[in-house]
């Protein structure tokens, strides 16, 4: 996680160079992310369903070898067609990076679930923080194209082998969630509890968690890319600007690793409503953030909300519908969150163009929030047989 989400953010330092070696405006060129980002969403429900029937061995291997080629491919480019066409490889490449490790990790544990999602998800703040200034080093030394097809082999090499050592389940090695024995024959697979893929459509809970999660990815998306212009509307400089990036990356660790615990203290669906309520809380004060500390305070309140959302999804999933599906179903949410937060960048950078200002496109986000934290607190626990 740390090498894949490390290498798909650090587009932004490849960013001066592709505009002055193809001179494309800056929304076309934009567009090759944002790409790779809309078919992500879509493959990560195939990447789940794969997941569910043949483990993430086979999963994380294949990706890893989509991923890294398309790093490989770009350090070939010779025209902006060439380039979005390779970022469709990246996209497949990056649809595992997610639902795979998210919903292998539920299956391993019970009682300390989101601990360990918190942990295993602190590995994409990790990368996010370290793969950019090493990617910014590479550029320096080698030019883009090098760099390029440096990280396509080191993530391949890296990746591929680690794939090896992970396991579906833990029946597969004889053993039962959180580490104890196992006492039954059987097929471990099929004594899997939880809904099948069909039954968990059919329930009001699937339909409210999609919901809630375009809220989570709308938000999230618009604040990551448009705070930086923002602040610099502001005044601030590029710099300090960039910082407040930093800032939320910084704070959502904190946030990972602390939902993630307090999930398993309190339950996993009342987490996901403690950090609607931090996110409302992050977005009222943003429509008042006239200042600079103002805007550094909204970073760090609404960071920790931001990496506590993703420890705690898939844990969530896992309590209301089990864990035989979880891949497929996991990945129906983040293909819901991934259209909802491609809309909600593009949607704010129109207001503004229309505008003249944020303002619309910020309280769009409070209400999105208060929405979700509607939402999130009327979830039920589904009956047993699957009714809601």
């Amino acid at each position: 996680m740390t090498l894949v989400h490390g290498a798909f953010n650090s587009f932004g330092v490849f960013f001066t160079p592709l505009l002055d070696e193809f001179g494309p405006t800056r929304a076309l060129l934009s567009g090759a992310s944002s790409l790779a980002f809309l078919v992500m969403g879509f493959m990560s429900v195939v990447m789940g369903l794969l997941t569910d029937r043949f483990g993430p061995r086979k999963v994380i291997t294949a990706s890893a070898l989509f991923f890294g080629a398309g790093h490989i491919l770009m350090s070939q480019a010779g025209n902006i067609w060439q380039i979005y066409l390779f970022f469709i490889v990246i996209g497949i490449g990056l649809s595992a990076s997610d639902v795979v490790p998210l919903s292998t990790v539920v299956r391993w544990f019970i009682r300390k679930r989101g601990a360990m999602t918190g942990i295993m998800k602190v590995g994409t703040g990790l990368g996010m923080v370290a793969v950019p200034p090493l990617t910014i080093t590479l550029i320096g030394a080698f030019g883009w194209r090098t760099s390029y097809l440096i990280l396509g082999v080191v993530i391949m090499a890296a990746v591929i082998p680690l794939a090896q050592l992970m396991r579906r389940d833990p029946r597969e090695m004889g053993l039962l969630p959180d580490g104890a024995q196992q006492t039954t024959t059987g097929n471990p697979v099929l004594s899997e509890p939880g809904l099948s893929v069909r039954e968990a459509l059919r329930t009001r809970q699937l339909w409210m968690v999609c919901s809630f999660y375009i809220a989570i990815l709308y938000c999230g998306m618009t604040v990551l890319v448009h705070i930086v212009p923002h602040a610099l509307d502001m005044g601030t400089s590029a710099g300090i600007a960039a910082s407040f990036v930093s800032a939320i990356g910084g704070t959502s660790i904190v946030g990972r690793l602390t939902m993630g615990f307090t999930g398993d203290k309190i339950g996993h669906k009342r987490g996901i409503v403690v950090c609607f309520v931090v996110l409302v809380t992050a977005l009222s004060w943003l429509q008042f953030a006239s200042e600079l500390w103002m805007l550094y305070l909204f970073a760090a309140i609404y960071g920790f909300n931001h990496g506590g959302f993703f420890a705690l999804i898939s844990p969530t999933i896992a309590d209301l519908f089990g864990t035989r599906s979880q891949g497929t179903l996991l990945g129906i949410v983040i293909l819901f969150g991934t259209l909802g937060g491609s809309l909600g960048s593009v949607l704010a950078g129109h207001i503004f163009d229309t505008t003249g200002s944020y303002q619309l496109a910020f309280f769009i986000l409070l209400m999105l929030a208060i929405t979700g934290l509607i939402l999130a607190i009327l979830i039920k626990p589904i009956r047993k047989g699957g009714t809601e």
